[in-house]
């Protein structure tokens, strides 16, 4: 059974993926609340990535998955952002990220072979009016991601998820009518808005040793948005 870290896992994506996980691992879910999390049979302690420092006692020897979770959507057009916008979508989707990865590395290295997974989105490669200081931001995710992914090989695998705009709770506010939701189907040559389980099946695929040969990868689940236009 692997010992499978989750930062951020009661809502949205990361509760999906504590689902998908828990029947065949040991999950433990490391966020802010654990609602949504009491009937499911995982282990729970709170953490705040922005402010906590993570407490390695709470966590099993070896560390076999990581899943690092949280994020923003932060669009706006360029002349309205500041300075601090850009360094909050960094600090929140990038620092946060970067300061868990090291706090663990010890327990990763102690797995026969980790598996970690990190999100971006897919306006880090597909220019979007608004998109600049999110874009920015899991840009940083996606090279350091295949960076760590080159220097840890073969001991730690690291690929990173890319998807479009999900139906979750981060996304609530561009899916809340049914006009924005039509909006958001039409933009997709799928025809369709992201549910959390399609990246959640991702999430789970790229943890399991059925990828064992797979690293240093951005997979864009997202309604074909990246590479179509029909």
């Amino acid at each position: 059974m692997k010992n499978i870290l989750l930062i951020g896992g009661s809502h949205g994506i990361g509760l999906e993926i504590a689902k998908s996980l828990r029947e065949n691992n040991n999950v433990i879910v490391a966020s802010r609340t654990s609602e949504n999390l009491a009937e499911l049979n995982v282990k729970h302690f709170t953490f705040d990535a922005s402010t906590d420092v993570l407490d390695l006692e709470k966590l099993p020897e070896s560390i076999d998955g990581f899943i690092f979770c949280p994020g923003s959507i932060n669009l706006k057009p360029f002349k309205n952002l500041k300075i601090e916008h850009f360094q909050d979508d960094i600090a929140i989707n990038y620092l946060n990220l970067v300061k868990v990865f090291q706090t663990i590395l010890p327990k990763l290295l102690q797995s026969q072979q980790a598996s970690v997974v990190f999100f971006s989105s897919v306006a880090a490669t597909t220019g979007m009016p608004f998109h600049s200081s999110i874009a920015g931001a899991k840009a940083a995710v996606e090279g350091f991601a295949k960076a760590i992914a080159a220097e840890f090989a073969p001991k730690i695998r690291v690929n990173t998820i890319a998807p479009s705009i999900t139906n979750t709770p981060l996304a609530e506010k561009f899916l809340n009518s049914d006009a924005k939701m039509e909006r958001a189907t039409e933009r997709h040559p799928l025809k369709k808005v992201g549910q959390p389980q399609d990246i959640a099946q991702m999430a789970q695929f790229l943890l399991s040793d059925n990828s064992s040969w797979i690293t240093g990868q951005v997979f864009h689940v997202d309604g074909g948005m990246s590479t179509l236009n029909i």
